[in-house]
């Protein structure tokens, strides 16, 4: 139960529920209830597909490559350092901002991707899918699963979240996961090194 609990945390941070929020507010501002819910809906499904994919064929697409995990430990703690970066810095994730040009279809593109999986996102979720082994591995997708049932929660209490925190507590609760990715990101890092040292000597 504490892997679970430790693993659906990790990805409730690294999808950024509160920034996420902020963007679906703003893509959404002038839709219907009935709308939004079904953007939602589909946005965070759309999500689940995609990460499934990383989580299951990561350990392949190292290999097809000929990129060990620990190197890809690295680079992509790297990506995901500057993304929580970004976050505390200016409130909004790297590559992940409000496009200016408005599309008829936004649950995938801009709100799946890169909102929910942007670039760092994606590379965390494949080191993740890569080192779980057996029962973990169950737990990984489980706790997968929770992280998104509580993104698709929060997005669909968004206005109820905007009126109770505002703009600005939605954008301190940010750069508070920001703090814990660049944190993720630095353990990440480290245990690459490790591992890529370990494999010299």
């Amino acid at each position: 139960m504490a892997i679970l609990l430790s693993i659906s945390f990790k990805f409730v941070f690294l999808f950024a529920p509160f920034f996420v929020v902020s963007m679906f507010l703003s893509l959404t501002r002038t839709d219907t209830r009935k709308t939004r819910q079904s953007i939602a809906n589909r946005a965070v499904f759309a999500a689940l597909c995609i990460s499934l994919i990383l989580f299951f064929f990561g350990a392949q697409l190292f290999a097809v490559l000929g990129i060990t995990l620990d190197s890809f430990r690295i680079g992509a703690g790297v990506l995901l350092f500057l993304s929580g970066v970004s976050l505390v810095r200016d409130g909004v994730r790297a590559n992940a901002e409000v496009p200016e040009e408005q599309r008829d279809d936004i649950s995938v593109v801009p709100l799946a991707i890169p909102t929910i999986i942007g670039p760092a996102s994606i590379g965390a979720i494949l080191v993740y899918g890569a080192e779980l082994e057996g029962i973990d591995l169950v737990f990984g997708v489980i706790g997968l699963v929770l992280a998104l049932l509580f993104l698709l929660a929060c997005l669909h209490l968004a206005s109820w979240l905007e009126k109770i925190l505002g703009r600005t507590g939605l954008n301190v609760l940010s750069k508070v996961t920001g703090l814990v990715l660049a944190a993720m990101a630095s353990q990440i890092i480290l245990t690459g090194v490790h591992g890529f040292m370990a494999s010299m000597n």
